[in-house]
């Protein structure tokens, strides 16, 4: 394995950290609950579970390719989510759209160890770009939260490619946008099937990063590399042969 000339990265679970979604649906229900005094808090979060697995198992595809705005899938969430409890006010559900917004806007976070990350490659000179799954103006209001779009040579959402991980095309596409060739790029990513498969499809270097010691089933795809933290990706770097 020979030292990446460029890294591609994962944004969700592996740079930005995903329990800020939970904690911004909770605070929703919370809100609406003493907004609307026939609402109860914890019967609202358990719909909202319920109705967002039906309704994700639906749409993902559709979401993920771009063909369904965020709003349209918001508004749809959380009218079910409302309707299961009894409500069906759609000045509630728009409410419920607009502070979910707003919460996770005020949610999102990155992983302690990712500025480290950003730190070491800005100095290595190492190009990086992100590859992530969903709908373009989702993706794009997390990064601009967050505030490093302009950190990466290349963003490739899904939503703007009509391609998604696990297909090679968004992989192919961030290392022609990095000019390096697959087999000295380097992907990270925490999803075996979207991740590791997907960059091992385009002859790039599968990195699981692996922050809760999950154990592959015996059929999950096989990563290059494993690590629990991005700070390792430094020490890996060193030891592989220029």
């Amino acid at each position: 394995m020979h030292r990446p000339s460029a890294l591609t990265l994962d944004l969700d679970d592996t740079l930005l950290d995903g329990a800020g979604l939970e904690e911004s649906i909770l605070r929703v229900c919370d809100s609406l609950a003493t907004m609307y005094p026939g609402l109860d808090a914890s019967q609202l979060k358990s719909a909202n579970a319920a109705a967002w697995m039906e309704y994700w198992h639906d749409v993902e595809e559709d979401w993920t390719l771009g063909r369904l705005d965020s709003a349209a899938f918001s508004l749809e969430g959380w009218r079910r989510t409302l309707f299961a409890c009894g409500c069906t006010d759609d000045d509630a559900v728009r409410m419920a759209c607009g502070l979910h917004r707003q919460f996770a806007r005020d949610a999102h976070r990155l992983y302690d160890d990712v500025q480290e990350l950003f730190d070491y490659v800005r100095g290595a000179k190492l190009p990086i770009a992100l590859i992530t799954n969903g709908a373009s103006d989702v993706q794009r209001e997390k990064l601009e939260v967050l505030g490093i779009s302009h950190l990466f040579v290349a963003v490739v959402v899904s939503g703007e490619l009509g391609s998604a991980k696990p297909d090679a095309l968004p992989f192919i596409m961030a290392a022609e946008a990095l000019g390096s060739e697959p087999s000295r790029t380097w992907h990270v990513g925490d999803n075996l099937r979207k991740d590791v498969a997907g960059a091992r499809s385009a002859g790039l270097v599968a990195v699981w990063l692996n922050r809760h010691a999950v154990q592959r089933a015996e059929n999950d795809p096989e990563p290059d590399l494993e690590i629990d933290t991005l700070s390792r990706i430094p020490d890996l770097i060193s030891c592989t042969a220029s």
